[in-house]
């Protein structure tokens, strides 16, 4: 390079940054607004802060202990699935898939009258059993829980016409509720499935489920 072309060079330099700095700024990008606390207020949550709501499986959730008999109420009522709806015929039992846990909790969501009706009746089977056995219901041998079970068995030609004895009805009523819980269960779905046998209807079965 010729002297003079590096000295013309060499003095248009300074120029440049004078000439940047007279460019207008820009915009600066638009800031996301700051996440909301999750404090009170009645603020929600900002982009930046999505509520944390953790995955879980329904059945852990609405599945669980007894919700609404008393311990020995459950104890009596398991004792009516076993002795009632047995595994018989290759079918599964009352006891093979939770039926009882799912009255429980049936029965907590149930209207008053039918939550009485199985109060009632648990507690006149445990008292049978103390006045004729002089133990608990659920301590009773299969001899033992016929004897107080058979006499209260009534055949109901119509569903809308239950016996007039209170006893009675909950027998009937327990009865029928625990079939069709055995019945509609996701083991006994899984069990038809396995054993190759067709069933009526598909495959309707509950789940337990948390009412709101």
């Amino acid at each position: 390079m010729k002297r003079r072309g590096f000295i013309r060079a060499l003095a248009a330099t300074p120029a440049v940054p004078a000439l940047i700095a007279q460019q207008p700024a820009a915009p600066a990008p638009p800031q996301a607004p700051p996440a909301a606390g999750r404090g009170g207020g009645g603020r929600g949550f900002g982009p930046t802060d999505p509520p944390h709501i953790p995955l879980v499986e329904s059945n852990d959730v609405a599945a669980g202990g007894r919700k609404f008999f008393t311990a020995a109420q459950f104890g009596t009522l398991k004792k009516l699935g076993a002795v009632l709806v047995p595994p018989v015929k290759g079918n599964i039992g009352a006891s093979d898939c939770d039926a009882p846990e799912f009255l429980d909790f049936l029965i907590s969501v149930s209207p008053a009258d039918r939550q009485t009706l199985y109060r009632s009746g648990l507690n006149s089977l445990e008292a049978a059993a103390r006045k004729q056995f002089t133990k608990a219901f659920t301590d009773l041998d299969g001899k033992q829980a016929d004897a107080i079970l058979k006499p209260l068995l009534t055949q109901v030609p119509w569903v809308y016409d239950l016996p007039k004895d209170p006893l009675k009805r909950f027998v009937y009523q327990v009865h029928s509720d625990l079939r069709t819980a055995t019945r509609n269960s996701p083991e006994a779905a899984a069990a038809q499935a396995n054993s190759g046998r067709r069933g009526v209807g598909g495959a309707l079965y509950w789940n337990p489920i948390d009412p709101v």
